[in-house]
């Protein structure tokens, strides 16, 4: 007897992306973002202009992700969407869809916690070695820095996080410092690649051995620029590329030396990363040197899993699904959500 195909509508509303995705069967048919340029100006997101724009985009990004995947709604078999963490106003727009489209179609409806989606990217199945458990997980974003335990799918601890600020947060504030557009991580890692790592020193914080902080990074960062800006007004557009390279090695630094200390904890030397700043090619490339210098076993997830995508959300459906782990119409969106056994 044929084993029945499952398909899965992925929804993913957390922040500044509309997306949506289409799997079956733990393979992609589709994954479709839409981006928010109307922040850029603001130097950030805009938390109710980010609710507008997802509400203009949902539904064209619904039908062209089921477009692609040459399928007809009547042929998915449920709906997965985000249901936090994230911007609540942006949250309610995706919940709400995804409510009334399984409603619709008399399907079942199954909620994703969004971080816990980023670390299950990595069994999209892709032809690609996939983690075995337990493994490691740095999930690391605009939002969140942890590290997660993986043992299971759906058993999963968090053992260190950030105390303040996140590692992405800390990219795009030091960008902003310097005088970059936003989103300036992406622009820190492109001019970090011509540029000295080592030609500027910044402070690392004191904190335990599983903790991250990047508060004080940023206060450092700012008060060099200040105190260089006084002796001369150029001094950024001198040193950009150093600055952006320093500042790049200073937070990598940070971020896989807690990953060793977890390895220590733990003995588990199976090391995934995930999260927005898991496309950062300087962190990339050291998490490959680490693989061959402490003899890790790493796993990189692809460019587009990275940042916010309904793909990743979609499995975590796809594999509730399997579980028969649905959800009903009365669920509610919520701004704060934690990882942890059966997220």
């Amino acid at each position: 007897m044929t084993k029945k195909s499952i398909t899965i509508l992925g929804i993913e509303s957390s922040c500044d992306d509309t997306s949506a995705a289409v799997i079956k069967d733990a393979k992609i048919l589709s994954n479709i973002v839409a981006n928010q340029d109307v922040h850029q100006e603001y130097g950030g997101v805009v938390p109710e202009l980010a609710s507008r724009a997802h509400q203009q985009n949902i539904v064209p990004v619904v039908n062209q992700a089921l477009k692609i995947a040459n399928i007809s709604k009547e042929q998915v078999d449920a709906v997965a969407f985000t249901r936090g963490p994230g911007l609540m106003g942006s949250l309610l727009v995706g919940t709400s869809f995804a409510k009334s489209f399984a409603l619709a179609l008399n399907v079942p409806l199954i909620d994703v916690n969004h971080m816990q989606g980023h670390i299950m990217a990595h069994f999209i199945d892709e032809g690609q070695e996939m983690p075995e458990f337990p493994f490691i997980c740095l999930t690391v974003s605009g939002g969140h820095t942890q590290i997660v335990v993986v043992k299971e799918h759906f058993n999963m601890e968090v053992i260190g996080e950030t105390i303040d600020d996140a590692a992405g947060e800390a990219f795009d504030k030091s960008a902003k410092i310097l005088g970059l557009q936003y989103p300036g991580g992406p622009l820190i890692d492109k001019y970090a690649k011509q540029g000295n790592p080592t030609a500027f020193k910044f402070t690392k914080p004191r904190v335990k051995d599983l903790e991250f902080s990047f508060s004080g990074l940023k206060s450092n960062i700012l008060q060099l620029i200040q105190r260089e800006q006084k002796k001369d007004v150029d001094f950024i557009e001198k040193n950009l590329i150093d600055l952006c390279a320093s500042i790049q090695h200073t937070i990598i630094t940070i971020l896989l030396d807690k990953v060793s200390n977890a390895v220590k904890h733990t003995g588990i030397t199976r090391i995934a990363i995930a999260g927005g700043v898991s496309a950062n090619s300087g962190l990339r490339s050291a998490l490959e040197d680490r693989e061959q210098s402490h003899n890790w076993k790493v796993y990189i997830p692809k460019f587009e899993y990275c940042t916010d995508n309904a793909a990743m959300i979609a499995i975590v459906g796809y594999h509730k699904y399997l579980q028969n782990d649905f959800t009903d119409s009365s669920i509610t969106a919520t701004a704060r959500m934690k990882i942890g056994v059966d997220s």
